[in-house]
């Protein structure tokens, strides 16, 4: 479901077709993007915010079709909203390459768990925080909590030797 434009082709041919597919640079998608009904997804590009669609906004595919999907808003004031996502060139903001990549895809990736950044500003009926690894911001912990609407929806994964608390990171050196 994808074609790769607007790359330097004297630089790319270079690489082989299958290498330059299997890249996977921040803030594309899939070179091969497999969608069926009732997947999951998320929006990785702000298309039209008035209407619900921004980075971030977690849909239910409805309908695919090769240069549109039908989608339903899961979060957000357009909770429950159809909406058409195209086929739109996206490039790519990595350095990781001596060459820019543009891809033309849709937009969205598979999405079956958040990280407590991506989930800030979202309302969701189930909660499952891993713990096994503190967390790694001041706050973060509160953030990844705050999400849920109904504290008995709330699970929480901690390592065994630490079986009631979590390391809550601050820096003594900022504290008076």
């Amino acid at each position: 479901m994808s074609e790769d434009d607007g790359m330097d082709r004297s630089i790319t041919n270079w690489y082989p077709n299958e290498y330059l597919n299997s890249l996977d640079p921040t803030g594309l998608s899939h070179f091969k993007l497999e969608l069926k009904v009732d997947y999951p997804i998320i929006l990785l590009k702000n298309i039209v915010p008035k209407d619900g669609l921004c980075n971030g906004t977690r849909m239910m595919v409805v309908r695919c079709g090769s240069r549109i999907i039908e989608v339903k808003i899961l979060t957000g004031e357009q909770f429950g909203k159809l909406v058409f996502i195209p086929r739109i060139s996206l490039s790519s903001s990595s350095s990781d390459f001596p060459f820019n990549m543009t891809r033309r895809q849709f937009p969205v990736r598979l999405v079956y768990a958040l990280t407590i950044n991506k989930s800030q500003g979202q309302s969701v009926k189930f909660v499952g925080v891993n713990l096994r690894t503190p967390v790694f911001s001041h706050g973060q912990l509160y953030v990844a909590l705050s999400r849920c609407t109904s504290f008995d929806r709330i699970t929480v994964l901690l390592s065994e030797e630490e079986t009631d608390s979590t390391t809550n990171i601050v820096y003594p050196e900022i504290l008076l």
